[in-house]
């Protein structure tokens, strides 16, 4: 009987504390979170470690990562080396951070202890701009070149070797693996179209099938929560989209600002999503009723 009522009251004081979270903001209705101008208006990345600290890349100006640690509490986390300049954050399961540094063609580094490293260089990179990353730690890398409006997809291996999948596509921009690891979504933003790649079992991409076509503004960065269902930035348009794992819009989520450029799901449920907005330099938040699928592969 005794251990009956504990679970019982440990289940009251979950739901409890999930419910006191949500309660800040009712789902799907954005609120600010880090106010206008305390990033640059190149703000990106954005991406929650285990210990629930949200990062994004150009904290109070270029070249840096700035950590929150609650509403309008950022501060400077590292700055990165040599005329780097970030976009992309990931993290992997030991708690390394991974940054695309598009102005250097790498994929930087950071561990936990802050030592700052070039993880992979390639050349031939136009500009690597948003990385996703798998339950084993394999990095995909969108790649536009925003003058030719076309771009790549690469992917990074735990070793650091770098190999490019897919070549002449539209602008890559956001992109992002679904729960099951077995689909990789890649957007094209100046031609508005999301594919679907299976990823296959020796980390290659199949057949590119259209997952959706918007008819207006642009595509950026992408997120899945648990069930399968896709967060999209819509720069210019001020909202974030969601789609089912088929390809169905399922809700539209207005934000405050005009230009968001990527999103992360962090806060003690797991379901707040953060997305970084670009002319405000801020970061506006709201909460979804799905955890997102990064926080189960940290």
């Amino acid at each position: 009987m005794k251990a009956i009522v504990s679970c019982a009251m440990l289940m009251l004081a979950l739901v409890g504390c999930q419910s006191t979270e949500q309660a800040k903001l009712p789902l799907y209705q954005a609120q600010d979170w880090v106010d206008d101008g305390v990033f640059t208006t190149g703000i990106e990345g954005p991406a929650v470690d285990k210990q629930g600290g949200l990062y994004a890349v150009n904290y109070a100006e270029q070249g840096t990562i700035g950590q929150v640690v609650a509403q309008n509490q950022a501060s400077l986390y590292v700055n990165l080396p040599n005329g780097s300049v970030g976009n992309g954050i990931r993290f992997d399961r030991r708690g390394n951070m991974y940054v695309a540094d598009y102005k250097q063609h790498n994929i930087l580094q950071i561990t936990p202890d802050k030592k700052v490293s070039v993880f992979a260089h390639e050349p031939e990179m136009n500009q690597p701009n948003d990385i996703a990353i798998t339950d084993d730690g394999t990095l995909y890398a969108s790649d536009p070149n925003w003058q030719e409006g076309n771009g790549q997809v690469w992917r990074i291996r735990t070793n650091g070797q770098v190999e490019r999948l897919k070549a002449n596509m539209g602008t890559t921009n956001g992109i992002e693996v679904s729960p099951d690891n077995a689909v990789l979504y890649v957007n094209e933003s100046v031609q508005r179209r999301i594919w679907a790649f299976a990823i296959l079992q020796n980390g290659q991409l199949g057949e590119a099938k259209l997952f959706y076509q918007f008819d207006d503004h642009g595509l950026d960065g992408m997120r899945t929560d648990e069930r399968g269902n896709l967060y999209i930035a819509r720069y210019g348009a001020g909202e974030v989209v969601i789609l089912s794992p088929q390809g169905k819009m399922v809700n539209t989520v207005k934000l405050k600002g005009q230009f968001p450029t990527n999103i992360a799901f962090g806060g003690e449920s797991g379901r707040q999503v953060f997305v970084t907005m670009q002319k405000r330099g801020a970061i506006e938040t709201f909460y979804s009723e799905h955890v997102g699928r990064a926080m189960n592969t940290l």
